[in-house]
């Protein structure tokens, strides 16, 4: 087997994977696409493996170790995804700037004062 094929594949799987993370605008489908791409990484890793014949496999012992690593990353991902949609009602990327609430000039919680170099000298002497 040739090792264009496989990574002529994994090349379009992480295209399409980038294209989603770029251009979606639901959480859940960026999450997808960043699980496309880790699967095209994955491909090449064992493609990699065979074609070197390594007797180590330490192509495949990669790959093994970035199935967990993207285990762990949609679970935490999804807890993320669903705490938002609960507290703001979308899971819209674009519509969801951050997670802190708004500071305005009406606000009791505003942002604390540091000192600044002038009065760090002054305070020292």
């Amino acid at each position: 087997m040739h090792l264009a094929y496989p990574a002529v594949l994994a090349a379009l799987l992480f295209c399409v994977g980038l294209y989603g993370v770029l251009a979606r605008r639901n959480a859940i489908l960026v999450l997808m696409s960043v699980e496309l791409m880790l699967n095209a990484v994955n491909l090449n890793l064992v493609a990699f493996d065979v074609w070197l014949r390594d007797a180590l496999h330490a192509g495949q012992a990669l790959t093994l170790f970035t199935i967990a690593i993207a285990a762990a990353e949609i679970g935490i991902g999804l807890a993320i995804v669903l705490m938002v949609h609960r507290n703001r009602g979308t899971s819209d990327v674009d519509r969801l700037r951050d997670n802190a609430e708004p500071h305005g000039p009406g606000t009791d919680d505003a942002e604390p004062r540091t000192a600044g170099a002038d009065e760090k000298a002054e305070a020292a002497a």
